[in-house]
């Protein structure tokens, strides 16, 4: 019988169910995907699936478990795998997604992503996923909570505006959306405190967030959801990586002569790590006379305002990164560096 090198749980995973294939990967590098089931996404789902996977899979060696990013679903899934002392890797969906397209594959159903994502893992190195720092567990919360309540109170303050332009205003109906601004803005106020704490109460990131904020255009906020929606960069290799983990690289679609697309962003990643960088992108553009400079170059280069504006974002992300992997602070030489590359 042919040695097996690798064993890999390819996890497809939505609010209620893992949909699982099993696969090996043997020494002359042939894959097979050989069993497949469906577990509640609960903690009984788990237990048993761990069952299933350990009466099945080679003892000798040991077994994966790659999933993709899907929003929250598949947290609770991660954390009980890694307190289990399992193998986790947990990959971006674009690149799921990608790797999909390369496969003989005309059907895609649950099952059939399952065995995608374990085959992806059988052929790929990925690193292994690590829980997150509690510290940036809870400022992603946070930040998360507070987005959602700025969705809220522009909401209602679009329907005061709306309500108010009536002819015959309702008193009651207004005074209503008015407390509830109200509240929305003293409760956005109370999260912004509690990051403030929570950042101060660790030294380490509490140090990281300090030296992003001396780039120009940068706060606490932004600067703890890079840290949270990032995990403090625990696995991001490189500039690039972090650009497409964010959705803001460039796509390119261009075939011969004939087929010629606009280059755009990809949105293919953290909208939430993509929407931070939006105003101090703009601040900096206001402000910082380097990123000024840059923005009106490539302005008179295309033309398209929002384009240059997008472009700053993207290297005030990557001079985010630069600073706490070098543990410096900002000066004019790292925007050059950045901007060069």
């Amino acid at each position: 019988m042919k040695k097996i090198l690798k064993e890999v749980v390819g996890v497809d995973v939505d609010q209620k169910k893992l949909v699982v294939s099993l696969g090996r990967l043997f020494e002359d590098l042939e894959q097979e995907i050989y069993a497949h089931k469906a577990f509640d996404n609960n903690a009984t789902g788990f237990s048993a699936l761990l069952s299933w996977v350990s009466n099945l899979a080679d003892p000798a060696v040991e077994t994966c478990f790659v999933m993709e990013a899907t929003g929250v679903y598949h947290e609770s899934f991660a954390y009980f795998l890694d307190e289990n002392g399992k193998v986790v890797n947990i990959v971006l969906p674009n690149k799921i997604s990608n790797y999909f397209r390369t496969l003989e594959i005309k059907t895609i159903t649950d099952k059939s992503s399952s065995e995608a994502i374990a085959s992806f893992g059988l052929s790929r190195k990925l690193s292994r996923w690590k829980k997150p720092d509690p510290t940036f567990k809870k400022l992603k919360q946070l930040s998360r909570e507070r987005e959602q309540l700025i969705v809220e109170r522009t909401l209602v303050k679009n329907q005061l505006h709306a309500e108010n332009a009536e002819a015959e205003p309702y008193k009651a109906s207004l005074q209503r959306m008015e407390r509830r601004i109200t509240l929305l803005t003293k409760q956005e106020k109370e999260i912004l405190q509690e990051m403030k704490l929570l950042i101060a109460s660790n030294e380490k990131i509490n140090a990281q967030v300090k030296l992003a904020c001396t780039i120009p255009g940068v706060g606490i906020l932004t600067s703890a959801i890079v840290l949270a929606e990032t995990n403090g960069f625990e696995h991001v290799k490189n500039k690039r990586q972090l650009v497409s983990y964010a959705g803001l690289d460039v796509r390119e679609k261009q075939s011969g002569t004939s087929v010629k697309g606009k280059p755009r962003i990809s949105k293919r990643g953290n909208r939430y790590l993509r929407k931070a960088m939006y105003l101090p992108a703009l601040a900096a553009i206001r402000s910082n006379e380097q990123h000024r400079d840059i923005f009106a170059r490539l302005v008179a280069r295309h033309g398209i305002k929002m384009k240059a504006a997008v472009a700053i974002q993207r290297k005030i992300l990557e001079l985010i990164y630069v600073l706490i992997k070098n543990n410096t602070v900002y000066n004019e030489h790292h925007l050059k560096l950045v901007h060069a590359a």
